[in-house]
């Protein structure tokens, strides 16, 4: 009878899972907002069900009823999530939202499988995450000298990185964090967002070669402290969204192929400075003839995908706690191997969608410092998805990127909830600027007499022309007589 009800959650979370993928693009059918109400009742729905199956077959697998406690408090944080932003911010994008909080839900479902202990202190960081989120769309909106703080911006995020680099602790061969008050902090993962303002602060107004030339040392001097400090994948996302922020901008390709340049021959430099890079290339090439030194991440990762198949050996029933570092670098390999190579690939699909619309929104905004903020921070979402499927996947070098929203770590799920907010804050801007463009301009202060006596004039002309035609034609009547 166990063997029945496990394997029947496994196609049923499956199921659950598809259909909200499938609605997370029905959204694109509509261009307005009202018009997606259904499809977002159904996404909360789903969502609502997805998360209760993933705990009911915890529960079931474990004979362990208190892990419904530990969901109910999820679920209570998420529902008051979707709602409370929804009446707040009634122009918010509710995609977004209920993306955010799927995403969300399966990295509790997943950490509570790795670690009960590490998910509930990620619910904490998630809980007090949120309620900072809840206020970013207003600032947003509200404070348009955001855009005049470029110096403001480069200094912050430099000072940012060197402090890591001068007072961090390493960390398995890179400073990538340091401690106040026994709180640990990842700089970077702050300073993305900040790099962000900054390269739209800077080329919003003008896209001269001097103005790009003087972004791009700046943006060199982030990229350099990040190498320095061998934090190698912070540093290659700051270098592939500053060299896309600066072609949306300029439109200029030759800026693309410079970037593409530079960056492999960076890559040249930093394979042959760093020997830890060349470790994880040769993994990545050969991972099967290291398998029990530099290869036993990758190969793991390996069999964690593999013997998931489609619909996942079922929670508590596969080993991804076998591979290092699962709840933070592989933690897609255990969403792959418990819960199905279908489920992660509509995880997947789920996370592409929030990129689709935050791209939408970027198109939609008329502002280009808000256009490319939105444009900066979609890249920088997908991108850093990429990284971590990607490198556990063995389609790339593992880079030691977490996975937004669903990996262990404070840093990363706060900054992102930061990102989603600010893009929520964007679509604030989007409906104002489309309001603007319907309501027309006031009339001026006078405009009704001014327009009373513009009438009479031309009344008044009008009777003039009238009378001088008239004399015309008589004169002209006078001189056939003669």
């Amino acid at each position: 009878m166990e063997l029945y009800i496990t394997e029947i959650s496994k196609y049923v979370i499956t199921l659950l899972m598809a259909l909200y993928a499938y609605e997370s693009f029905a959204v694109f059918r509509f261009r307005e907002e009202e018009r997606r109400g259904g499809i977002y009742t159904r996404q909360n729905l789903l969502m609502l069900a997805v998360h209760f199956s993933c705990f009911m077959a915890i529960c079931f697998e474990t004979g362990d009823i208190s892990y419904l406690f530990f969901y109910v408090f999820q679920q209570i944080v998420l529902f008051a999530t979707a709602v409370l932003f929804h009446m707040v911010y009634p122009e918010a994008n509710r995609l977004i939202i209920n993306n955010m909080c799927m995403l969300l839900s399966i990295g509790f479902v997943i950490l509570t499988r790795l670690s009960y202990e590490k998910a509930v202190k990620q619910f904490v960081i998630v809980a007090v995450s949120i309620a900072v989120a809840m206020v970013i769309p207003f600032f947003i909106h509200k404070l348009k000298f955001l855009k005049r703080l470029k110096w403001v911006y480069a200094l912050a995020g430099i000072g940012a990185l060197a402090v890591v680099l001068i007072l961090g602790a390493y960390t398995y061969g890179s400073k990538i964090s340091y401690s106040i008050g026994g709180v640990t902090f990842q700089p970077s993962e702050f300073v993305k967002i900040i790099f962000v303002f900054f390269v739209a602060s800077a080329l919003h107004e003008s896209t001269s070669f001097l103005e790009v030339f003087t972004t791009a040392v700046i943006a060199g001097v982030h990229v350099i402290i990040l190498v320095v400090s061998k934090d190698l994948g912070s540093a290659l996302i700051f270098f592939v969204v500053y060299v896309l922020m600066v072609f949306v901008a300029t439109k200029n390709p030759l800026y693309l192929l410079a970037g593409a340049a530079g960056g492999s021959g960076a890559a040249v430099i930093a394979y042959q400075a760093f020997s830890h890079v060349q470790v994880r290339v040769q993994a990545w090439k050969d991972p099967w003839s290291e398998i029990d030194s530099a290869g036993y991440q990758i190969t793991q990762s390996l069999f964690a995908i593999g013997s998931g198949g489609w619909f996942g050996m079922g929670l508590f029933e596969g080993t991804p706690e076998s591979i290092p570092f699962v709840e933070a670098d592989f933690i897609f390999s255990a969403v792959a191997e418990e819960l199905g190579i279908l489920f992660a690939m509509c995880m997947i699909l789920v996370c592409i969608s929030c990129f689709v619309m935050f791209m939408d929104i970027s198109m939609r905004l008329h502002d280009r410092f808000y256009r490319l903020i939105a444009f900066g921070l979609g890249v920088t979402y997908i991108f850093q998805v990429f990284l971590t499927i990607g490198g556990g996947s063995k389609f790339i070098p593992l880079t030691g990127v977490t996975l937004p929203l669903i990996s262990y770590g404070g840093s990363s799920v706060l900054t992102t909830l930061i990102m989603f907010a600010i893009i929520e804050g964007l679509c604030i801007v989007k409906e104002e600027e489309e309001q603007e463009e319907l309501v027309p301009p006031r009339k001026q202060k006078g405009s009704k007499r001014i327009g009373a006596e513009d009438a009479l004039t031309g009344k008044k002309g009008k009777r003039k022309r009238n009378r001088s035609q008239s004399n015309r034609k008589n004169e002209e009547a006078d001189e056939v007589i003669n």
